[in-house]
């Protein structure tokens, strides 16, 4: 069963490869709707605006959004400060990790009804599990950030995550936590494949922000394959990002 529902302001697709999965498929959905009433920074009753004018503190706030802020700050430490949840206006956005932690934690949720062959997409992040309805690996496309009708490379997966950073849709809306007044401009697209699709969303949002030089740091983590594309349309990949490739 594949169902599509818009949330969080972009489509969110969920899969099981199994029968009589509405229940479970309901659960994810509502669980996105949660997430999203809690971490939107476009709903003024949310958690996190809450905690940005001061009506809430974050050592008072729910379990969910104190992780959130130690995973943050785990980032920011990791990727020596290009990942920070506090955006050029001075306010929390967690997005930046929130989107690749929810759709881990939604993959949970199936699994825990007992399903291990499923796929969860949320805005173009990625985890998967097992196979596909045909038996097969789960076949995803990078798209064309010059011409999003148009795959550039197509991966396939079993088990892990996919995700993507870029400007091409939303226009400039990553930083660089460093240069708050920096523009990316040399790159517009960056995926990275990790073993589930949270830890390859917050290193895909850390590198995009260092540039062109954001593919060493994906080079340099165990774990985590990239793909590149900068403003010229050059792509550049990691040493075993080949493996993704050949089905």
């Amino acid at each position: 069963m594949r169902q599509t529902h818009l949330i969080m302001g972009m489509p969110v697709t969920v899969e099981i490869v199994a029968q009589d999965t509405g229940f479970v498929i309901d659960k994810v959905f509502d669980y996105f709707i949660y997430i999203d009433n809690k971490f939107s920074v476009y709903k003024k009753d949310s958690e996190v605006m809450q905690i940005n004018r001061g009506e809430i503190l974050v050592e008072n706030s729910s379990l969910d959004m104190q992780e959130i802020f130690g995973l943050a700050d785990q980032t920011k430490q990791e990727t020596d400060g290009y990942f920070d949840i506090v955006n050029q206006f001075g306010i929390y956005d967690p997005s930046g990790i929130v989107k690749g932690w929810a759709i881990y934690e939604a993959s949970k949720i199936i699994e825990q009804a007992g399903f291990d062959n499923y796929y969860v997409d949320a805005g173009g992040d990625i985890q998967v599990c097992g196979k596909n309805s045909e038996g097969k690996q789960w076949k995803i496309g990078i798209k064309n950030p010059f011409n999003q009708e148009e795959i550039v490379k197509t991966v396939y997966l079993d088990n892990g995550g996919i995700a993507t950073s870029g400007t091409y849709i939303r226009g400039q809306h990553i930083y660089n936590p460093r240069d708050k007044s920096e523009q990316i401009t040399e790159i517009v697209s960056l995926s990275v494949i990790g073993p589930n699709v949270y830890e390859a969303d917050r290193f895909a949002t850390a590198a995009f922000a260092m540039g062109k030089a954001g593919i060493h740091l994906i080079e340099r983590i165990k774990g985590l394959e990239g793909y590149i594309i900068d403003s010229a349309g050059i792509a550049t990949m990691t040493s075993g990002f080949e493996k993704y490739i050949n089905n």
